[in-house]
């Protein structure tokens, strides 16, 4: 298979971190990383899609953080991977994309606070890094699934490699409808 046709691995499963119908006719997976500024334009955008897409389109969130240019990358990844062990990744998720410029040790504490985890939990899973082997599991996926860059989308497990404004990646969804 060429790396234009690149295709995602492992398929989405009950695994991941999913928001929309299970039976959508339509899945997008996003690898992003939490201080990417294209990954915050592109949060904006993907909001934006689900809205017009409402009931038809399931949307998965991986985690890839770029280590080796965003410092704060990793340890907001666990964030949302600690989140997601209380059952709110989708709200962390969000929390960390709205102030993706401030993504410290104590901003990450405030942030797990304002949705309403568990405060010691939370501070002993990241303090531990309880939830780096997940957030490398999502890095493996993409590296074994092409993914170079963020944010990276595919469309029903094939890479989109197009423009991702809101028509564009809207259209392409639709098509894929």
């Amino acid at each position: 298979m060429t790396e234009k046709h690149a295709r995602l691995k492992p398929d989405v499963s009950k695994n991941d971190h999913a928001d929309g119908p299970a039976d959508a006719a339509v899945t997008l997976v996003e690898f992003g990383d939490f201080e990417c500024s294209h990954c915050g334009e592109a949060h904006l955008i993907v909001k934006e899609i689900q809205r017009r897409l409402r009931g038809k389109l399931r949307f998965v969130f991986r985690n890839f953080p770029l280590t080796h240019t965003h410092q704060h990358a990793l340890p907001a990844a666990e964030a949302a991977e600690a989140a997601a062990a209380q059952g709110k990744f989708w709200q962390m998720h969000d929390a960390l994309f709205e102030h993706q410029r401030r993504l410290g040790d104590r901003q990450l504490v405030r942030y797990a606070a304002m949705i309403g985890l568990n405060g010691a939990r939370f501070a002993a899973d990241m303090e531990t890094h309880a939830h780096q082997g997940r957030v490398q599991e999502h890095v493996d996926s993409g590296l074994s699934s092409g993914v170079h860059a963020t944010p990276t989308f595919f469309i029903n497990g094939v890479r989109y490699d197009q423009s991702w404004d809101v028509d564009s990646l809207t259209a392409a969804l639709k098509a894929a409808l």
